[in-house]
């Protein structure tokens, strides 16, 4: 049985007298202590932290047992930073330990958020005042698709948003259309979203879910019926969330292996962004009566996948991934160079701004499950789950941020960009099979900047 100890830098005990306690930890209860992960100081990017969930995610398949800490608090500098982590382990299926008891945190998460939270930083106590307008029903930030917002801060139905978030609803519940049907049917008719975009399955989705159409404000775990007219029939909004809760069960956060080319392949027909989707297919051979299952890997156009657009445009994970391996490899006529580098940093700079803002969102949203778990309006295995895809997002928006700062710092100089360009481009001619996923990932999105797909071949754009 193998054990991992995590430990900050606090005013209360050295890291030295905490690894200590881990140690003894593992002695009583006949843990291997395989390895200490420390975070000195406070500083925000976390290094230990972001080691030991690399540590994690490559050990758990072969015998990895736990996660030690001293306790909940001592995952981060503050209630939500602590949560957040606690998540983002637990998102990786392994289970995390108090030494000061010894016990699961999963049993007292909500108890010792509810006992934290209240500790009275200026943020905090901002949140609070923000909390009581919530109360009154005054709306914070932006207001849904179909209101705006009126007098005395309250939601106002927008006639003709509204009459496309009735339709939407009707399409679902009266007409039984699917999520991806009714963002097929709205941009085939030409309807819009209130930026002027295409509708998607997941914007489609989010109106259906959202509990503001039956005249019911949610912000900061707080709810209030009844604060403004509904567009939705109580009963007909609950007919929604039953087909689709039947529709997608709750369950642990799926493990998929990522894909090499996500975020930086296009479709060369319209444009889009294409996904990375894995199939699974179960059959039984008729020799021997023995059945079989295969996974399939590829890459589809976003369009035809969330907005019923574009036509059926897909490759094969290996043979695209290849392709761009010995065009790397070859260069030619067509690899192309993109934009300028002026322009390459200050678009990684306004990256970085936008991800940043994301975080903050994602952790809004967990504790806005947090607090309704601690008021008993959610039960605490529906938190768990719903911490769970929070934390796979948030995970998945450090990775980017990680690798959006060290772009910024490539694109610092030109001459020294293209330099690193350059010696990637070898590296990656040179090392592409011994390097491992991650790395290579990363070198390729160092000096790619998209990979357009058409059915008969790619044309690769170098960053600048």
């Amino acid at each position: 049985m193998r054990a991992v100890g995590y430990f900050r830098d606090t005013k209360s005990r050295t890291l030295a007298e905490q690894s200590e306690s881990f140690l003894e930890f593992c002695n009583s209860n006949g843990f291997e202590a395989a390895a200490t992960f420390l975070d000195p100081g406070s500083r925000p990017e976390a290094p230990g932290f972001r080691q030991m969930l690399e540590f994690v995610r490559l050990q758990s398949p072969h015998g990895f047992l736990l996660v030690a800490v001293c306790d909940l608090m001592s995952l981060g500098s503050g209630p939500t930073e602590a949560v957040r982590r606690y998540f983002q382990l637990a998102s990786l299926g392994v289970p995390i330990i108090s030494l000061n008891d010894e016990g699961d945190l999963s049993t007292d998460l909500i108890r010792i958020w509810s006992r934290n939270r209240g500790n009275g930083s200026v943020g905090e106590r901002v949140k609070a005042a923000m909390r009581q307008k919530a109360v009154r029903g005054e709306v914070l930030g932006r207001p849904p698709y179909g209101y705006r917002v009126g007098m005395r801060r309250r939601l106002v139905i927008v006639p003709i948003e509204g009459s496309v978030v009735r339709y939407i609803f009707r399409l679902y519940l009266k007409d039984g259309l699917g999520i991806r049907r009714i963002a097929r049917r709205l941009n085939e008719e030409q309807l819009r979203t209130r930026k002027g975009g295409l509708w998607s399955m997941v914007t489609v989705r989010d109106i259906l879910r959202n509990r503001a159409y039956v005249g019911t404000y949610s912000r900061f775990g707080v709810r209030v019926p009844a604060s403004h007219r509904p567009l939705i029939a109580q009963e007909d909004f609950q007919s929604v969330q039953e087909r689709l809760d039947q529709r997608r069960p709750v369950s642990e956060a799926r493990r998929m292996s990522p894909f090499l080319l996500s975020g930086i392949t296009y479709c060369g027909y319209c444009g889009n962004k294409m996904i990375g989707v894995t199939r699974k297919q179960r059959w039984q051979r008729r020799s021997d009566g023995m059945t079989r299952t295969a996974q399939y890997r590829y890459y589809q156009c976003e369009s035809r996948t969330n907005r019923s657009l574009c036509d059926y445009h897909t490759r094969r994970a290996e043979e695209l991934e290849e392709e761009v391996r010995r065009s790397l490899k070859l260069g030619g006529s067509r690899t192309k160079t993109a934009g300028n580098g002026a322009l390459a940093v200050g678009e990684a700079e306004a990256q970085i701004r936008r991800l940043r803002d994301k975080a903050k969102r994602l952790d809004r949203r967990l504790e806005e499950y947090l607090e309704s778990a601690v008021s008993g309006r959610m039960k605490q295995d529906k938190l768990r789950s719903l911490g769970l895809i929070v934390a796979g997002e948030q995970l998945q928006l450090e990775e980017r941020l990680v690798e959006s700062h060290k772009l910024a710092e490539l694109q610092a100089s030109q001459v020294e960009r293209r330099r690193q360009r350059d010696n990637v481009l070898q590296r990656l001619r040179e090392n592409w099979s011994a390097l491992a996923f991650g790395e290579r990932r990363d070198l390729i999105r160092a000096v790619l900047d998209r990979v357009v797909v058409k059915d008969d071949g790619i044309e690769m754009v170098l960053k600048p």
